[in-house]
Order: structure tokens, then sequence, then C-alpha cells
């Protein structure tokens, strides 16, 4: 072992030798050109001139950036320039090195830099794992939902008895945890029964249960126009084609709704009555209602998205409180009060369908973790956790305010006034174009160590404005708005 430490210590000293002391660059403001080009002229001199050496690890963004008096957008532009030319590269969590000396003869343009992959940004916003500010996930800080609650929870469920470690539990899930949640809706929402609760793997789970069941390849999915963006590509998946109802402020655009249901007789409808995601609007009495009598008139199911219920406050608009279930699905989740590791969902039904809904649950996957489950369940049932939510509430209001103030130092004005949960959906008043668009934006903030969820994720249409949905928990950071800030002002205004 201390062999293997004294090797180690030996590769990062003789690693720290090659980083470069940094003094400020000569990059001339007065003469013609970008400062990205200049600083890829400079640089490129400096390695051609073995002034920095193969292996040389590069100052990160930001060190580059305040040494030199410039923006990390300008810099991420030359890096990835040079990265193109062969003359650095890139490594994944460790920053840039000099890669080669040879400078080519000819220097493409910087657009010939290729775009990081949405399914690259995709991952880093589901996995927690990216070093980046993650101001376009959908979870919040572990320390916002009370750490000791859910670790506690997490104890309690790992005492499991000997004699539940035989078989793989019961097929509709944790007996207590479906009991508790039966209990808790028939008191705050509408009477349902235990055994007319599936508990599942989070939502996700949920909708591809659904999805399974009640359609075949070639059906028509109505969704919401924003909504949520996993589920617009679960739809393709199985076949289905997806619809979309334009969202707004005002809610669904029923009228729309009407024809497009006449016209394409869909199967299903997916719809987040409550804080919707990503404009964290709700739907009205009136429009929840209207909207039941349209699935009653062209008898198409309606699955709710009801995971933010508990951040929402009381008497919102529930569909399976008015329509008792009998063509409603009520999807729920403990992802956004608890943490989404813990990965329990839950789906609601009518007696008649929950079998069947079992049967696609037990062929695809067999059960859910009891282990999971139980933490849930001993989580939800414990004394802090009111309190824990109503905390979380209190922040997430707080944390919204303050993000809708930051965005618009940047110029960003709210999609839709959202009504409470963890979003805010902001951009800029112009239309796309090739040179400005969410797309590429996302791109150079990721490679600014920004992780962003542009317009495009959330949309069938095409984007009438340049706009990306915010985490509330993360949205006011001053690396965000510099950056934005940044955007804006290159964009000439």
């Amino acid at each position: 072992m201390a062999v293997s430490r004294n090797i180690a210590q030996d590769q990062n000293a003789e690693a720290s030798k090659r980083v470069v002391s940094w003094p400020v660059i000569p990059i001339s403001r007065a003469d013609k050109g970008s400062l990205v080009e200049k600083i890829v002229t400079v640089l490129t001199g400096m390695i051609s001139g073995k002034e920095l050496r193969i292996g040389a690890k590069m100052p990160s963004v930001r060190q580059f950036a305040k040494c030199n008096g410039v923006s990390t957008f300008t810099v991420v532009e030359a890096y990835d320039r040079l990265v193109t030319l062969g003359l650095l590269s890139s490594r994944r969590g460790s920053g840039y090195y000099v890669a080669r000396q040879d400078v080519p003869s000819q220097l493409p343009p910087a657009a010939a830099a290729g775009p990081v992959t949405m399914d690259a940004l995709t991952s880093d916003l589901y996995s927690g794992m990216s070093d980046a500010l993650p101001v376009g996930a959908g979870w919040l800080p572990p320390e916002w939902y009370g750490d000791d609650t859910i670790l506690d929870a997490v104890r309690h469920a790992m005492r499991i008895p000997a004699n539940r470690l035989r078989g793989y539990g019961h097929p509709l899930g944790f007996p207590a945890l479906r009991q508790h949640l039966a209990s808790t809706l028939s008191e705050e929402l509408f009477p349902v029964e235990p055994d007319q609760v599936l508990l599942t793997h989070g939502a996700t789970h949920a909708f591809d249960l659904v999805l399974r069941t009640l359609t075949r390849p070639g059906d028509t999915v109505l969704v919401e126009d924003p909504g949520y963006s996993n589920l617009l590509s679960l739809i393709r998946h199985h076949g289905c084609n997806a619809v979309g109802i334009p969202r707004g402020d005002a809610g669904l655009d029923l009228d729309v709704l009407a024809e497009l249901a006449r016209e394409r007789q869909p199967k299903l409808m997916f719809v987040n009555t409550v804080l919707q995601n990503p404009l964290g609007t709700s739907l009205s009495q009136a429009q929840a209602h209207r909207l039941l009598a349209l699935a009653e008139q062209h008898d198409f199911w309606l699955v709710e998205d009801d995971i933010y219920r508990e951040l929402a406050g009381k008497g919102e608009a529930s569909l399976a409180a008015m329509d008792g279930l009998r063509r409603v699905i009520r999807v729920g989740s403990f992802s956004k009060t608890l943490s989404p590791v813990l990965r329990v969902g839950s789906i609601c039904a009518s007696a008649s369908l929950l079998p069947e809904l079992v049967r696609v649950k037990m062929l695809t996957g067999l059960t859910t973790s009891e282990v999971n489950e139980r933490a849930v369940y001993h989580a939800v049932t414990a004394r802090p956790y009111r309190r824990t939510v109503e905390k979380l509430v209190a922040q997430l209001e707080a944390g919204r305010e303050r993000s809708i103030d930051a965005l618009a130092e940047a110029g960003l004005q709210p999609v839709a006034r959202p009504r409470g949960g963890m979003f805010v959906s902001a951009g800029w008043p112009v239309a796309p174009s090739p040179a400005f668009n969410a797309r590429a934006i996302a791109d150079q903030a990721l490679r600014a160590g920004i992780l962003l969820s542009p317009d495009e994720f959330f949309l069938l249409r095409d984007s009438a404005s340049v706009w990306f949905r915010f985490n509330v928990a993360f949205a006011h950071e001053a690396v965000l708005r510099n950056f934005l800030r940044t955007v804006w002002r290159d964009h000439g205004q």
C-alpha cells in the first residue's frame, strides 16, 4: 500500500509540474477580430513555439477567464476551436490538455466545433453525477429534502424481517405503504382502496405500464405541449403518435383538444393538473371539468400526472377526485418530497383496470423493491415528514422569486407565471435562428460547466422564442447570470 501511495504521489507531483502558471496573455482588443480568434491565435503560437508542452494542463475555463478579463463563454469557444484543431484534448471531469505541437496549415471556422449531444446532456440531467451546475435538473439539493428523515427511514428499511427475504414481494407493492397512501388520498382527495394502489419504480415506470396496457403501435396519445420531456420519448418508443395540446399561462387550449380528439380518436391523454412541468401552472376547476367532459365524449383515458401535488396549495383541481377513477388513472411519486434515489411511484386506478396493470408489471419486471418501499413508508409516516414538506414548499417559494429576479437581470422573461413548484421556464422574446437558439446555447452552457434544459426538450411544435426550464434551487447562481448576460450581449442586445 505504501508503494502505491508513493507512486500516486509521484504521479500527482509530475502532473502538477505540467500545469502552466498563467500570466495575462497578450490580447489586443484594439485590433480587428473577435476575442475568440485572438485567444486561439495566441495559444496556437504558444503551442507551436513549445511554450506549452504536450501533456501540459490548461487552466480551467473560469481561471483563464478571470486571469485575462474575458467571459467564460469566450474561453469555451476558444478551447473548443483548439480541440477541433487537435491542439488540445478535453478529458471529461478533468479539463483541457495540450495534445500536439504541429499546427495545421489551415484553421477551420469556429462553427466546425461539434455540439455536445443532447443524449449526453439528458444523461447528466438525470444522473446527478456531473460536476456542472444542474440548473436544468429535475431534482433538488439533498439538504432540501431533510437528510435525517431519509437516512433514518433507510436504516429502518434495512431491518427487514428475515422471512421477507424469500420471494419477490407482493405484486402490488409493500402493503403498509399502499394502505397509508390509500388512507391519505381518501382523507384529502378521493376514496380509494389499498387494492386499487399499485407501486412502481417511480412515475416514468408508471407511465410505461399504462402505455403497455392501454395502447398499441399507431395509437394516438395526447400530451401537453410543452410537457414532460421523458414522456414524449417514451410514447414514441411504444410506436404511438404523440399529439400536442398547447398549454400556456391560461392552461390547456381545450378548443384545440376538442378538435383533435374528434379527428384523431386518441386512446389516452397525459396531463399535469397541478404545477405542470415545465411551466409550473395549474388547471382551474372549470378547465378540469371540461377536460373530463371531453374525455367522456370522445372516449379516451386521462392519465393524471400528480407528482407535484404535495408542493401545491390546498384546493387545487384533481381529475381523479372529480372522476372517481372511472376513466382517470392517477400517477404519484415520492421523489419530489423525499429523494429521487428511492424510486417509488404509484398508480391509482379502477378495480377493473388494475389487474391488467399488475399483470403487465409482473411480465415486464416482476415486483418492485420492498426495501425502497419500506424506506418511503417509514419516511412519510414519521412525525417530521409534514414539517419537512412545509419547509420544502417555503424554500421553493423563496427560490422561485429569487430565480425570477435573477433571470430578469439577464433579460429573460417567464414563459408562464408559475403557481409553485420546482421550475421557472423563462427565455428571451426573440424568434430562434440558426445562430441563436436554445439548443446551441445549451451546448455552450454545458462546455462552460452549466446544465441547461432547452425548450426543445419539452415541445412537439417549433418554439416561437428561445427559452429554458430552470430549477429554482440553482437559477439564482452568479455563474449562470453571468453566462446568460454574456450570451444575450453577444447576440447584440
